[in-house]
Protein backbone atom coordinates (compact mmCIF):
# COMPACT_ATOMS: atom_id res chain seq x y z
CA UNK A 1 0.00 0.00 0.00
CA UNK A 2 3.11 2.03 0.33
CA UNK A 3 2.58 3.84 3.96
CA UNK A 4 5.72 4.98 6.07
CA UNK A 5 4.35 4.55 9.73
CA UNK A 6 1.32 2.58 11.07
CA UNK A 7 -0.15 4.06 14.43
CA UNK A 8 -1.20 1.64 16.89
CA UNK A 9 -4.03 2.20 19.88
CA UNK A 10 -2.73 1.45 23.19
CA UNK A 11 -0.97 -1.71 23.77
CA UNK A 12 -0.30 -1.53 27.69
CA UNK A 13 -2.21 -3.41 29.30
CA UNK A 14 -5.64 -2.97 30.16
CA UNK A 15 -9.21 -4.88 31.46
CA UNK A 16 -11.54 -3.39 29.27
CA UNK A 17 -12.02 -4.65 25.65
CA UNK A 18 -14.58 -1.78 24.65
CA UNK A 19 -11.82 1.18 26.16
CA UNK A 20 -9.25 -0.15 22.90
CA UNK A 21 -7.03 0.11 25.30
CA UNK A 22 -7.11 3.78 26.27
CA UNK A 23 -7.75 2.75 29.86
CA UNK A 24 -4.61 1.84 30.86
CA UNK A 25 -3.48 -0.02 34.24
CA UNK A 26 -0.32 -1.81 33.16
CA UNK A 27 1.47 1.40 31.88
CA UNK A 28 4.90 -1.07 31.50
CA UNK A 29 3.82 -3.85 30.16
CA UNK A 30 2.42 -4.83 26.74
CA UNK A 31 -0.83 -6.11 26.63
CA UNK A 32 -1.04 -9.86 26.99
CA UNK A 33 -3.53 -10.34 24.33
CA UNK A 34 -1.31 -10.66 21.54
CA UNK A 35 1.91 -12.52 22.83
CA UNK A 36 4.65 -11.79 25.07
CA UNK A 37 7.03 -8.62 25.48
CA UNK A 38 9.34 -10.59 23.17
CA UNK A 39 6.96 -10.57 20.46
CA UNK A 40 6.09 -7.00 20.82
CA UNK A 41 9.62 -6.61 20.19
CA UNK A 42 10.15 -8.56 17.22
CA UNK A 43 6.73 -7.44 15.47
CA UNK A 44 8.60 -3.85 15.72
CA UNK A 45 11.92 -4.98 14.58
CA UNK A 46 9.99 -6.84 12.15
CA UNK A 47 7.91 -3.47 10.98
CA UNK A 48 11.49 -1.36 11.12
CA UNK A 49 12.65 -4.21 8.68
CA UNK A 50 10.02 -3.20 5.79
CA UNK A 51 10.93 -0.06 6.51
CA UNK A 52 7.57 0.97 7.89
CA UNK A 53 7.72 3.27 11.37
CA UNK A 54 5.78 2.47 14.61
CA UNK A 55 3.53 5.20 16.72
CA UNK A 56 2.02 4.09 19.69
CA UNK A 57 -1.20 6.16 21.52
CA UNK A 58 -0.39 6.60 24.96
CA UNK A 59 -3.03 8.09 27.67
CA UNK A 60 -1.30 10.08 30.21
CA UNK A 61 -4.65 12.13 30.67
CA UNK A 62 -6.56 9.84 32.83
CA UNK A 63 -6.48 6.10 34.40
CA UNK A 64 -9.53 3.79 35.71
CA UNK A 65 -11.16 3.32 38.89
CA UNK A 66 -10.19 -0.38 38.88
CA UNK A 67 -8.08 -1.20 42.42
CA UNK A 68 -6.07 -3.18 40.59
CA UNK A 69 -4.61 -0.36 38.77
CA UNK A 70 -3.80 2.88 40.16
CA UNK A 71 -6.40 4.00 41.35
CA UNK A 72 -5.81 4.40 45.66
CA UNK A 73 -2.40 2.98 44.96
CA UNK A 74 -1.49 2.26 48.39
CA UNK A 75 -4.90 3.44 49.99
CA UNK A 76 -4.66 6.77 49.69
CA UNK A 77 -4.94 9.11 46.39
CA UNK A 78 -1.07 8.84 44.64
CA UNK A 79 -1.92 9.24 41.66
CA UNK A 80 -5.04 11.14 41.54
CA UNK A 81 -6.53 14.46 43.57
CA UNK A 82 -8.48 13.68 46.39
CA UNK A 83 -11.06 16.45 45.29
CA UNK A 84 -13.26 14.79 43.08
CA UNK A 85 -13.67 17.82 41.49
CA UNK A 86 -9.76 17.96 40.25
CA UNK A 87 -9.06 14.51 40.31
CA UNK A 88 -12.62 12.64 38.23
CA UNK A 89 -13.72 12.91 35.20
CA UNK A 90 -17.73 12.60 35.87
CA UNK A 91 -18.95 11.64 32.21
CA UNK A 92 -15.84 9.30 31.72
CA UNK A 93 -16.14 7.52 35.16
CA UNK A 94 -12.16 7.68 35.21
CA UNK A 95 -9.46 9.86 37.64
CA UNK A 96 -7.37 12.20 36.10
CA UNK A 97 -3.61 12.72 37.27
CA UNK A 98 -2.14 15.48 39.37
CA UNK A 99 0.65 16.44 38.07
CA UNK A 100 1.94 19.01 40.24
CA UNK A 101 3.55 16.21 42.47
CA UNK A 102 6.58 15.01 41.24
CA UNK A 103 6.40 11.37 41.79
CA UNK A 104 3.85 11.41 39.18
CA UNK A 105 5.37 13.63 36.60
CA UNK A 106 8.08 11.28 37.08
CA UNK A 107 6.09 8.21 36.22
CA UNK A 108 4.61 9.35 33.38
CA UNK A 109 7.70 10.76 32.03
CA UNK A 110 9.91 7.94 32.06
CA UNK A 111 6.90 5.98 31.03
CA UNK A 112 6.84 8.05 27.67
CA UNK A 113 10.92 7.08 27.28
CA UNK A 114 10.10 3.39 28.48
CA UNK A 115 8.59 2.64 25.37
CA UNK A 116 10.69 4.58 22.76
CA UNK A 117 14.08 2.64 24.41
CA UNK A 118 12.99 -0.58 25.04
CA UNK A 119 10.58 -1.13 22.33
CA UNK A 120 11.85 1.38 19.46
CA UNK A 121 8.69 3.40 19.13
CA UNK A 122 9.01 5.80 16.63
CA UNK A 123 7.03 8.04 18.09
CA UNK A 124 4.21 9.02 21.04
CA UNK A 125 0.94 9.99 20.34
CA UNK A 126 -0.93 11.08 22.96
CA UNK A 127 -4.30 10.99 23.65
CA UNK A 128 -6.61 13.54 25.12
CA UNK A 129 -4.20 16.67 25.40
CA UNK A 130 -7.36 19.00 25.72
CA UNK A 131 -8.62 17.01 28.34
CA UNK A 132 -5.58 17.37 30.36
CA UNK A 133 -5.08 21.60 29.47
CA UNK A 134 -8.49 22.36 30.87
CA UNK A 135 -9.77 22.09 34.38
CA UNK A 136 -13.28 22.09 33.16
CA UNK A 137 -13.21 19.99 30.15
CA UNK A 138 -16.25 18.18 29.80
CA UNK A 139 -17.56 19.26 33.21
CA UNK A 140 -20.28 21.31 34.01
CA UNK A 141 -20.17 24.77 36.68
CA UNK A 142 -19.59 23.29 40.11
CA UNK A 143 -17.98 20.11 39.27
CA UNK A 144 -14.19 21.72 38.99
CA UNK A 145 -12.00 24.06 40.89
CA UNK A 146 -10.44 27.42 39.32
CA UNK A 147 -6.23 27.68 38.88
CA UNK A 148 -4.80 30.18 41.27
CA UNK A 149 -5.44 33.23 39.17
CA UNK A 150 -8.97 32.41 38.94
CA UNK A 151 -8.73 30.61 35.34
CA UNK A 152 -9.46 26.99 33.93
CA UNK A 153 -6.16 26.62 32.38
CA UNK A 154 -5.01 23.40 34.17
CA UNK A 155 -1.04 24.90 34.65
CA UNK A 156 0.58 22.14 36.31
CA UNK A 157 -0.69 19.89 33.34
CA UNK A 158 0.81 22.69 30.92
CA UNK A 159 4.28 22.34 32.78
CA UNK A 160 4.11 18.52 32.84
CA UNK A 161 4.14 18.06 29.01
CA UNK A 162 6.69 21.36 28.94
CA UNK A 163 9.20 19.29 30.79
CA UNK A 164 7.94 15.54 28.73
CA UNK A 165 8.86 17.34 25.87
CA UNK A 166 11.78 18.51 26.63
CA UNK A 167 13.40 15.37 27.76
CA UNK A 168 11.73 13.15 25.45
CA UNK A 169 13.70 15.24 22.70
CA UNK A 170 16.74 15.41 24.51
CA UNK A 171 17.34 12.31 23.55
CA UNK A 172 17.67 12.91 20.19
CA UNK A 173 16.73 9.65 18.29
CA UNK A 174 14.28 11.26 15.92
CA UNK A 175 11.13 9.67 18.16
CA UNK A 176 8.41 12.39 17.59
CA UNK A 177 5.76 13.88 20.16
CA UNK A 178 2.33 13.94 18.72
CA UNK A 179 -0.64 15.89 20.60
CA UNK A 180 -4.45 15.17 19.79
CA UNK A 181 -5.75 18.33 20.92
CA UNK A 182 -9.16 19.96 19.64
CA UNK A 183 -9.45 22.87 20.52
CA UNK A 184 -7.02 26.39 19.79
CA UNK A 185 -5.02 26.41 22.55
CA UNK A 186 -1.96 28.30 21.05
CA UNK A 187 1.57 26.94 20.46
CA UNK A 188 1.35 23.44 20.51
CA UNK A 189 4.37 22.49 18.34
CA UNK A 190 6.21 25.29 19.69
CA UNK A 191 9.42 25.08 21.16
CA UNK A 192 9.36 25.38 24.97
CA UNK A 193 11.93 27.99 24.70
CA UNK A 194 9.03 30.39 22.61
CA UNK A 195 6.63 29.24 25.22
CA UNK A 196 5.20 26.26 23.44
CA UNK A 197 4.33 22.78 24.86
CA UNK A 198 6.42 21.02 22.38
CA UNK A 199 4.88 18.74 20.35
CA UNK A 200 6.30 17.85 16.88
CA UNK A 201 2.66 17.29 15.52
CA UNK A 202 -0.94 18.37 16.46
CA UNK A 203 -3.61 16.53 14.71
CA UNK A 204 -5.98 18.98 12.96
CA UNK A 205 -9.55 18.40 13.95
CA UNK A 206 -11.30 21.58 13.05
CA UNK A 207 -10.05 20.49 9.35
CA UNK A 208 -11.72 16.65 9.82
CA UNK A 209 -14.86 17.58 11.09
CA UNK A 210 -15.27 20.86 8.54
CA UNK A 211 -14.42 18.28 5.39
CA UNK A 212 -16.46 15.80 6.14
CA UNK A 213 -19.48 17.60 7.31
CA UNK A 214 -19.21 19.33 3.43
CA UNK A 215 -18.67 15.66 2.24
CA UNK A 216 -21.66 14.37 3.72
CA UNK A 217 -24.05 17.03 2.15
CA UNK A 218 -25.45 16.19 -1.50
CA UNK A 219 -23.21 17.67 -4.59
CA UNK A 220 -26.49 19.91 -4.84
CA UNK A 221 -26.34 22.13 -1.73
CA UNK A 222 -22.15 21.74 -1.57
CA UNK A 223 -22.21 25.19 -2.99
CA UNK A 224 -23.63 26.71 0.20
CA UNK A 225 -20.67 24.95 2.18
CA UNK A 226 -18.28 26.00 0.28
CA UNK A 227 -16.41 27.53 3.32
CA UNK A 228 -15.88 24.58 5.29
CA UNK A 229 -13.53 23.84 2.25
CA UNK A 230 -11.42 26.40 2.02
CA UNK A 231 -11.65 27.24 5.84
CA UNK A 232 -8.43 25.35 7.10
CA UNK A 233 -5.97 27.39 4.51
CA UNK A 234 -6.41 30.50 7.30
CA UNK A 235 -5.13 28.63 9.83
CA UNK A 236 -3.40 25.84 8.13
CA UNK A 237 0.26 27.07 9.48
CA UNK A 238 -0.54 28.19 12.96
CA UNK A 239 0.86 24.31 13.91
CA UNK A 240 2.59 21.44 12.14
CA UNK A 241 -0.66 19.39 12.13
CA UNK A 242 -1.80 16.07 10.74
CA UNK A 243 -4.86 15.24 8.53
CA UNK A 244 -6.68 12.75 10.10
CA UNK A 245 -9.42 10.35 9.70
CA UNK A 246 -9.42 8.32 13.11
CA UNK A 247 -10.56 5.25 14.53
CA UNK A 248 -13.16 7.91 16.28
CA UNK A 249 -14.69 8.67 12.80
CA UNK A 250 -15.84 5.17 11.88
CA UNK A 251 -17.47 4.66 15.17
CA UNK A 252 -21.11 5.08 17.61
CA UNK A 253 -22.97 6.11 14.67
CA UNK A 254 -20.93 7.75 12.62
CA UNK A 255 -20.51 5.36 9.31
CA UNK A 256 -17.69 4.58 7.78
CA UNK A 257 -15.93 6.68 5.17
CA UNK A 258 -17.93 4.98 2.61
CA UNK A 259 -21.13 5.59 4.47
CA UNK A 260 -19.92 9.12 5.22
CA UNK A 261 -20.32 9.76 1.27
CA UNK A 262 -23.85 10.55 -0.51
CA UNK A 263 -25.08 8.78 -2.94
CA UNK A 264 -28.03 6.13 -3.77
CA UNK A 265 -25.04 3.22 -4.99
CA UNK A 266 -22.12 2.27 -3.64
CA UNK A 267 -20.69 3.65 -6.86
CA UNK A 268 -22.06 6.98 -6.07
CA UNK A 269 -20.44 6.68 -2.83
CA UNK A 270 -17.14 5.49 -3.53
CA UNK A 271 -16.70 8.22 -6.56
CA UNK A 272 -17.55 10.81 -3.66
CA UNK A 273 -15.19 9.15 -1.19
CA UNK A 274 -12.34 8.73 -4.10
CA UNK A 275 -12.61 12.68 -4.75
CA UNK A 276 -12.37 13.32 -0.95
CA UNK A 277 -9.09 11.21 -0.60
CA UNK A 278 -7.56 13.16 -3.84
CA UNK A 279 -8.26 16.67 -2.35
CA UNK A 280 -7.16 14.65 1.22
CA UNK A 281 -3.58 14.19 -0.32
CA UNK A 282 -3.27 17.63 -1.49
CA UNK A 283 -3.65 19.72 1.36
CA UNK A 284 -1.07 20.78 3.62
CA UNK A 285 -0.33 18.61 6.18
CA UNK A 286 0.72 14.68 7.13
CA UNK A 287 -1.99 12.40 6.82
CA UNK A 288 -3.23 9.78 8.71
CA UNK A 289 -6.22 7.05 7.62
CA UNK A 290 -7.78 4.27 10.02
CA UNK A 291 -7.31 1.05 8.66
CA UNK A 292 -10.37 -0.12 6.42
CA UNK A 293 -11.22 3.31 5.24
CA UNK A 294 -8.50 2.69 2.29
CA UNK A 295 -10.83 -0.35 0.64
CA UNK A 296 -13.99 1.04 1.62
CA UNK A 297 -15.15 -1.09 4.39
CA UNK A 298 -18.92 -0.56 4.35
CA UNK A 299 -19.83 -1.25 7.85
CA UNK A 300 -17.75 0.97 10.98
CA UNK A 301 -15.46 -0.48 13.03
CA UNK A 302 -16.20 -3.18 15.50
CA UNK A 303 -13.05 -4.01 18.33
CA UNK A 304 -14.89 -7.49 18.46
CA UNK A 305 -14.73 -8.13 14.79
CA UNK A 306 -12.08 -8.58 12.13
CA UNK A 307 -12.10 -5.97 8.76
CA UNK A 308 -13.84 -7.31 6.15
CA UNK A 309 -10.98 -7.91 3.81
CA UNK A 310 -13.16 -10.86 1.94
CA UNK A 311 -15.25 -7.77 0.12
CA UNK A 312 -11.75 -7.26 -1.77
CA UNK A 313 -13.15 -9.76 -4.17
CA UNK A 314 -15.48 -7.12 -5.49
CA UNK A 315 -13.99 -4.85 -8.14
CA UNK A 316 -15.11 -1.51 -6.29
CA UNK A 317 -13.54 -1.95 -3.19
CA UNK A 318 -10.00 -3.25 -4.53
CA UNK A 319 -10.36 -0.21 -7.26
CA UNK A 320 -10.90 2.08 -4.00
CA UNK A 321 -7.79 0.14 -2.32
CA UNK A 322 -5.74 0.51 -5.70
CA UNK A 323 -6.67 4.71 -5.85
CA UNK A 324 -5.26 4.91 -2.31
CA UNK A 325 -2.40 3.22 -3.02
CA UNK A 326 -1.31 4.84 -6.29
CA UNK A 327 -2.19 8.39 -4.04
CA UNK A 328 0.17 6.46 -1.30
CA UNK A 329 3.32 5.87 -4.46
CA UNK A 330 2.27 9.89 -5.54
CA UNK A 331 2.48 11.29 -1.97
CA UNK A 332 6.41 9.80 -1.59
CA UNK A 333 7.79 10.52 -4.97
CA UNK A 334 6.48 14.10 -4.92
CA UNK A 335 8.46 16.38 -2.55
CA UNK A 336 5.63 18.95 -3.41
CA UNK A 337 3.26 16.68 -1.16
CA UNK A 338 5.19 16.80 1.76
CA UNK A 339 8.47 18.93 2.04
CA UNK A 340 6.61 22.40 2.38
CA UNK A 341 3.40 21.10 4.14
CA UNK A 342 4.35 23.86 7.05
CA UNK A 343 5.49 26.36 5.09
CA UNK A 344 3.05 29.36 2.62
CA UNK A 345 5.26 28.85 0.01
CA UNK A 346 4.53 25.23 -0.68
CA UNK A 347 0.74 26.19 -1.11
CA UNK A 348 -1.20 28.57 -3.34
CA UNK A 349 -4.91 28.46 -4.58
CA UNK A 350 -5.07 28.79 -7.88
CA UNK A 351 -8.70 29.66 -7.34
CA UNK A 352 -10.73 29.07 -4.28
CA UNK A 353 -14.21 31.10 -5.25
CA UNK A 354 -16.08 28.53 -7.61
CA UNK A 355 -18.46 28.24 -4.67
CA UNK A 356 -21.37 27.72 -7.39
CA UNK A 357 -19.23 24.89 -9.26
CA UNK A 358 -18.36 23.36 -6.01
CA UNK A 359 -14.54 23.50 -7.92
CA UNK A 360 -11.27 24.44 -6.19
CA UNK A 361 -7.81 24.74 -7.77
CA UNK A 362 -4.30 24.94 -6.38
CA UNK A 363 -0.92 24.21 -6.67
CA UNK A 364 1.41 22.44 -4.10
CA UNK A 365 5.18 23.05 -4.98
CA UNK A 366 8.45 23.39 -3.70
CA UNK A 367 11.36 25.73 -4.28
CA UNK A 368 12.05 23.50 -7.54
CA UNK A 369 9.46 24.94 -10.68
CA UNK A 370 10.07 21.17 -12.38
CA UNK A 371 7.72 19.76 -8.89
CA UNK A 372 5.01 21.65 -8.52
CA UNK A 373 1.82 20.02 -9.21
CA UNK A 374 -1.62 21.59 -9.96
CA UNK A 375 -4.87 20.14 -8.18
CA UNK A 376 -8.29 20.42 -9.85
CA UNK A 377 -11.11 19.14 -7.41
CA UNK A 378 -14.74 19.02 -8.62
CA UNK A 379 -17.22 18.36 -6.27
CA UNK A 380 -20.11 18.34 -8.24
CA UNK A 381 -21.50 16.00 -10.27
CA UNK A 382 -21.29 17.96 -13.63
CA UNK A 383 -18.72 17.48 -16.18
CA UNK A 384 -16.82 20.83 -17.05
CA UNK A 385 -15.16 20.38 -20.59
CA UNK A 386 -13.18 23.04 -22.10
CA UNK A 387 -12.86 24.40 -18.67
CA UNK A 388 -10.31 27.13 -18.58
CA UNK A 389 -7.44 27.00 -15.60
CA UNK A 390 -4.58 29.33 -14.69
CA UNK A 391 -1.40 28.19 -14.04
CA UNK A 392 1.74 28.95 -11.93
CA UNK A 393 4.00 29.44 -14.95
CA UNK A 394 4.89 29.27 -18.32
CA UNK A 395 5.06 25.02 -19.24
CA UNK A 396 3.87 22.05 -20.10
CA UNK A 397 1.22 19.93 -17.62
CA UNK A 398 0.24 16.42 -18.01
CA UNK A 399 -2.75 14.29 -15.58
CA UNK A 400 -0.91 12.03 -13.98
CA UNK A 401 -3.43 10.63 -11.55
CA UNK A 402 -7.46 11.35 -11.97
CA UNK A 403 -9.70 9.65 -9.53
CA UNK A 404 -12.09 9.34 -12.72
CA UNK A 405 -9.72 6.83 -14.55
CA UNK A 406 -11.36 3.72 -15.59
CA UNK A 407 -8.89 1.89 -13.32
CA UNK A 408 -10.00 3.31 -10.29
CA UNK A 409 -13.68 2.84 -11.06
CA UNK A 410 -14.09 6.10 -12.78
CA UNK A 411 -15.91 7.01 -16.53
CA UNK A 412 -11.94 7.97 -17.75
CA UNK A 413 -9.67 10.46 -17.13
CA UNK A 414 -10.53 13.76 -19.23
CA UNK A 415 -6.92 14.60 -20.58
CA UNK A 416 -5.11 11.98 -21.91
CA UNK A 417 -2.74 14.37 -23.73
CA UNK A 418 -0.26 17.37 -21.62
CA UNK A 419 -1.49 20.62 -22.15
CA UNK A 420 0.71 23.29 -23.59
CA UNK A 421 -0.01 26.92 -21.18
CA UNK A 422 -1.17 30.20 -23.72
CA UNK A 423 -0.60 33.46 -22.59
CA UNK A 424 -4.21 34.00 -22.02
CA UNK A 425 -4.61 35.72 -18.56
CA UNK A 426 -6.83 33.32 -15.64
CA UNK A 427 -7.72 33.74 -12.30
CA UNK A 428 -4.90 36.31 -11.97
CA UNK A 429 -2.57 34.46 -13.86
CA UNK A 430 -0.40 35.07 -17.21
CA UNK A 431 -0.77 31.83 -18.68
CA UNK A 432 -3.76 29.21 -18.39
CA UNK A 433 -4.84 25.78 -20.48
CA UNK A 434 -7.84 24.39 -20.77
CA UNK A 435 -8.85 20.92 -19.80
CA UNK A 436 -11.83 18.71 -18.91
CA UNK A 437 -12.72 18.50 -15.79
CA UNK A 438 -14.71 15.38 -15.28
CA UNK A 439 -17.69 15.06 -12.69
CA UNK A 440 -17.11 14.51 -8.66
CA UNK A 441 -12.90 13.97 -9.29
CA UNK A 442 -9.77 15.28 -8.50
CA UNK A 443 -7.07 15.34 -10.98
CA UNK A 444 -3.42 15.98 -10.37
CA UNK A 445 -1.34 17.40 -13.00
CA UNK A 446 2.29 17.83 -13.18
CA UNK A 447 3.87 21.35 -14.18
CA UNK A 448 6.87 20.97 -16.12
CA UNK A 449 8.75 24.32 -16.94
CA UNK A 450 9.35 26.00 -20.21
CA UNK A 451 11.69 29.13 -21.62
CA UNK A 452 9.10 31.54 -21.81
CA UNK A 453 8.90 33.61 -25.07
CA UNK A 454 11.37 36.50 -24.93
CA UNK A 455 8.98 39.06 -23.90
CA UNK A 456 12.47 41.67 -24.95
CA UNK A 457 11.40 40.68 -28.66
CA UNK A 458 8.33 41.66 -27.79
CA UNK A 459 8.97 45.08 -26.34
CA UNK A 460 11.28 46.54 -28.89
CA UNK A 461 8.67 45.59 -31.73
CA UNK A 462 6.09 47.25 -29.87
CA UNK A 463 8.75 50.23 -29.62
CA UNK A 464 9.43 49.90 -33.11
CA UNK A 465 5.64 50.91 -33.40
CA UNK A 466 5.42 53.04 -30.90
CA UNK A 467 7.73 54.62 -32.80
CA UNK A 468 6.55 54.88 -36.49
CA UNK A 469 3.23 55.70 -35.06
CA UNK A 470 5.25 58.65 -33.33
CA UNK A 471 7.15 59.55 -36.54
CA UNK A 472 4.10 59.19 -38.98
CA UNK A 473 2.29 61.67 -36.17
CA UNK A 474 5.03 64.13 -36.53
CA UNK A 475 5.10 63.62 -40.39
CA UNK A 476 1.26 64.20 -40.92
CA UNK A 477 1.20 68.05 -40.48
CA UNK A 478 4.11 68.31 -42.61
CA UNK A 479 2.86 66.05 -45.65
CA UNK A 480 -0.54 67.38 -44.81
CA UNK A 481 0.87 71.18 -45.28
CA UNK A 482 2.76 70.15 -48.46
CA UNK A 483 -0.48 68.80 -50.12
CA UNK A 484 -1.76 72.06 -49.55
CA UNK A 485 0.75 74.14 -50.86
CA UNK A 486 1.14 71.79 -53.59
CA UNK A 487 -3.15 71.78 -54.09
CA UNK A 488 -2.95 75.64 -54.06
CA UNK A 489 0.38 75.85 -56.60
CA UNK A 490 -2.03 73.60 -59.18
CA UNK A 491 -4.84 75.67 -58.62
CA UNK A 492 -2.75 79.01 -59.28
CA UNK A 493 -1.09 77.28 -62.38
CA UNK A 494 -4.70 75.67 -63.42
CA UNK A 495 -6.23 79.57 -63.01
CA UNK A 496 -3.29 81.37 -64.86
CA UNK A 497 -3.16 78.79 -67.45
CA UNK A 498 -7.13 79.23 -68.06
CA UNK A 499 -6.71 83.18 -68.05
CA UNK A 500 -3.77 82.66 -70.66
CA UNK A 501 -5.82 80.89 -72.98
CA UNK A 502 -9.15 83.16 -72.77
CA UNK A 503 -6.15 85.68 -73.44
CA UNK A 504 -5.46 83.42 -76.66
CA UNK A 505 -8.99 83.07 -77.52
CA UNK A 506 -9.53 87.12 -77.29
CA UNK A 507 -6.88 87.85 -79.12
CA UNK A 508 -7.04 85.20 -81.94
CA UNK A 509 -11.07 86.29 -82.12
CA UNK A 510 -10.03 89.96 -82.60
CA UNK A 511 -7.35 88.74 -85.41
CA UNK A 512 -9.97 86.44 -87.29
CA UNK A 513 -12.13 89.38 -87.21
CA UNK A 514 -9.99 92.27 -88.89
CA UNK A 515 -8.66 89.06 -91.40
CA UNK A 516 -12.24 88.41 -92.12
CA UNK A 517 -13.30 92.80 -92.83
CA UNK A 518 -9.84 93.13 -94.95
CA UNK A 519 -10.83 89.66 -97.08
CA UNK A 520 -14.45 91.19 -97.43
CA UNK A 521 -12.69 94.38 -98.90
CA UNK A 522 -10.60 92.27 -101.22
CA UNK A 523 -12.23 89.54 -102.66
CA UNK A 524 -15.09 89.25 -104.80
CA UNK A 525 -19.06 89.48 -103.52
CA UNK A 526 -19.41 85.56 -104.62
CA UNK A 527 -16.42 83.64 -102.33
CA UNK A 528 -17.96 82.43 -99.27
CA UNK A 529 -15.72 83.48 -95.59
CA UNK A 530 -12.09 81.45 -94.94
CA UNK A 531 -12.67 79.10 -92.44
CA UNK A 532 -9.60 79.58 -89.52
CA UNK A 533 -9.33 76.11 -88.51
CA UNK A 534 -5.87 76.12 -87.81
CA UNK A 535 -6.94 78.74 -85.16
CA UNK A 536 -9.37 76.41 -83.69
CA UNK A 537 -6.65 73.47 -83.26
CA UNK A 538 -4.40 75.93 -81.79
CA UNK A 539 -7.31 76.89 -79.03
CA UNK A 540 -7.77 72.84 -78.53
CA UNK A 541 -4.40 72.55 -78.21
CA UNK A 542 -4.20 74.82 -75.45
CA UNK A 543 -7.38 73.32 -73.70
CA UNK A 544 -5.48 69.75 -73.63
CA UNK A 545 -2.54 71.11 -72.26
CA UNK A 546 -4.35 72.83 -69.57
CA UNK A 547 -6.05 69.30 -69.04
CA UNK A 548 -2.75 67.52 -68.60
CA UNK A 549 -1.60 70.22 -66.13
CA UNK A 550 -4.40 70.02 -64.06
CA UNK A 551 -4.11 65.63 -63.81
CA UNK A 552 -0.42 66.15 -63.26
Amino acid sequence: MGYTHIELLPVMEHPLDASWGYQVTGYYAPTSRYGTPDDFMYFMDYMHGQGIGVILDWVPAHFPRDMHGLACFDGSCVYEHQDPRQGAHPHWGTLIYNYGRPGVSNFLIANAIFWADKFHADGIRMDAVASMLYLDYGKNDGEWVANMYGGHENLEAVEFLKHLSSVFKGRKDGAVLIAEESTAWPRITSSVKDDGLGFDYKWNMGWMNDFLNYMKCDPYFRKNNYGNLTFSMLYAYSEDFILVFSHDEVVHGKASMLGKMPGETLEKKAENLRAAYGFYMGHPGKKLLFMGQEFGQVHEWNENDDLDWDILQFPLHKQLQDYVKALNTLYKTHPAMYQEDYYPEGFQWINCTYHEESLAMFVRQTKKKEETLLFVCNFDNVDRPNFRVGVPFYGKYKEILSSADVKFGGPGAGNPRAKTTKAMEWDGRNYSIEIGIPAMSVSIFECSPLEEPKKPARAEKTKAVTAAKGEKAKADPAVKAGKTTAASTVKAEKAKTVSTVKAEKTKAASAAKMEEGEAAKAAPAAEEPIEKKPEKKKTSSKKTSSRKQKKE
